[in-house]
């Protein structure tokens, strides 16, 4: 079959390109640039736990143990000089990681250019696509202008996506619900390695919010909410708010600091109407435009490509399947249009001035709150969300119990014993072509799998496993929360929670793995025979 076709050499195309080739599906990366990104160290972007382990499985690369990026040790949330909420960061509750996005995609540069499968073109620029029913043509200008024959296309190719014009779709939204002006530099901040969101400073420059998150390397990026006019940020402005707020934060005193980039970022709240149109989708930028109250576009740009890429790999190697492609769509659309309606609903709030919400009680500490939320990819402005209405996600079944994971949620990260008995976590063990069935047996982690692998409901669970409609890996954790010992759980590609049953339950297990497929989750006679 013919190559996936990329278009876009963002953190969000490069991502979809590595997730493909790990899922052995060979894929053509159009980057329409040179192949280098300009060094921007003010902006950064902000991963989520589970999206930062994505980019690192990928890559290879610990992303803060080599300098790339950072965590941070808390959060403050300050109101004038009064600190309202506070919260520690440890190994049960880590922090996002904080890095500069030409490092995150200098990281899946190298490893692409480690891959095979990757073919990687620069300075070419798509300007045609013409899809047939066994697959498509794209055409390209520039140095390397030509034909590239593929059997899907992925528009990767942001904002301005030449993909999303050529498919007729429209981008409608918001333009510049929020702006900020921005600088990164390096400089000693009184709460070293903890991230603040400062409102209402007591200073006359700064304007109604500050936020100060730090970088690798003594490294911060500070954001000045601007007024809601078209202020022009000049220099000398910009440099008169940095010395006011390090000024105001250091007590009178202003500790001696390195500009080292500035900027003025602008929010843009948009929503792609479709996602994809037959063998052609969109991601990223490209689909979906939201960062307003803390929340991170790029992030959900990578929750795409993992989402998708699964899909894709498993359509590539094993066939069609309608149902499967469409639900990328489906699954995708559903949880970033909740992201951007819970914004677009708390930003009268939040930003208004006077009128009812100053003589609410306890709403400022509510609107702290729900800022926090934003920045740490929590509550309905930031968390993950759930495929509960998903068309891969199975009703319950007279097998299934629930566990501490709502269905269609993605799964805890627990300590997990692979197949050749090595000790992993289970996030390591995804992102490959194939579902995972995950065995709660306490008692297991102290023995040697060749000890308890031929033991109990193993053998009717390992019997079953090989019965499914597609390949699958068994592994076995000592605990799971709120799961009973020989709870089954199965869980998709992408970390998402399937079902989860009491015991062995072969034919519901078949069912809920053809449904997770696309299919129509009908238990076969083999399937029972476990």
């Amino acid at each position: 079959m013919d190559p996936v076709i990329v278009v876009g050499a963002g953190p969000v195309g490069l991502t979809l390109s590595l997730a493909l080739a790990r899922h052995d599906v060979p894929c053509v990366l159009l980057d329409e640039g040179p192949g280098k990104d300009e060094q921007r160290p003010a902006r950064t972007a902000v991963l989520r736990d589970d999206t930062a382990q994505l980019v690192q499985r990928l890559t290879g690369t610990p992303l803060t143990e080599a300098g790339v990026g950072t965590r941070w040790t808390g959060w403050r949330a300050q109101r004038r000089k009064q600190l309202v909420q506070q919260v520690t960061f440890d190994d049960a509750d880590p922090s996002p990681v904080h890095l500069a996005q030409h490092s995150l995609t200098a990281a899946l540069r190298d490893a692409i250019a480690k891959e095979t499968l990757v073919k990687v073109s620069v300075d070419s620029r798509v300007d045609g696509i013409e899809q047939e029913r066994s697959g498509l043509t794209v055409r390209t200008r520039g140095p390397k202008g030509t034909w590239w024959r593929g059997s899907y296309l992925v528009g990767c190719d942001g904002p301005r996506s030449t993909v999303r014009k050529l498919l007729d779709i429209r981008f409608p939204g918001r333009t510049a619900v929020e702006r900020h002006a921005v600088a990164a530099l390096r400089t000693e901040l009184p709460w070293a390695g903890e991230a603040l969101l400062h409102r209402m400073p007591p200073w006359r420059l700064s304007g109604s919010e500050v936020t100060g998150r730090p970088l690798a390397d003594g490294v911060w990026r500070l954001d000045w909410l601007l007024p809601p006019r078209n202020e022009l940020v000049t220099p000398e402005a910009l440099v008169a708010r940095v010395h006011e707020t390090l000024t105001g934060w250091n007590g009178g005193t202003t500790p001696p600091y390195e500009l080292i980039d500035t900027g003025v970022h602008t929010v843009h709240h948009r929503l792609a109407r479709r996602w994809r149109v037959g063998r052609a989708f969109l991601a990223g930028d490209a689909a979906h435009l939201l960062g307003a109250l803390g929340t991170q576009g790029l992030d959900e740009g990578l929750r795409d490509a993992e989402n998708l890429a699964w899909k894709l790999a498993h359509v590539w190697h094993h066939g069609p399947s309608d149902e499967l492609l469409a639900s990328y769509q489906t699954e995708r659309r559903a949880l970033v249009a909740a992201r951007l309606r819970a914004a677009d609903q708390s930003l009268p709030a939040l930003r208004g001035s006077g009128g009812l919400r100053a003589y609410v009680p306890g709403t400022t500490r509510g609107h702290d709150a729900l800022l926090t939320d934003g920045h740490l990819g929590r509550g309905p402005l930031g968390a993950p969300g759930t495929h509960a209405g998903s068309p891969l996600t199975p009703a319950p079944f007279p097998e299934s119990v629930p566990v501490g994971t709502p269905v269609g949620a993605l799964a805890v990260d627990v300590r997990v014993t692979a197949e050749d008995g090595s000790f992993v976590r289970l996030r390591e063990r995804l992102g490959l072509d194939h579902l995972i069935v995950l065995l709660v047996a306490p008692g297991t982690g102290v023995w040697e799998r060749r000890h308890w692998a031929g033991a109990g409901i193993m053998p009717r669970l390992t019997a079953a496993v090989a019965a499914l409609p597609c390949r699958a890996e068994l592994l076995v954790t000592e605990s799971y929360p709120r799961a009973a010992a020989h709870t089954v759980l199965l869980i998709r590609p992408d970390g998402h929670l399937v079902a989860a049953f009491n015991g062995v339950q072969p034919g519901a297990l078949y069912a809920a793995a053809d449904i997770a497929l696309g299919g129509a989750g009908e238990a076969t006679e083999t399937s029972d025979a476990g």
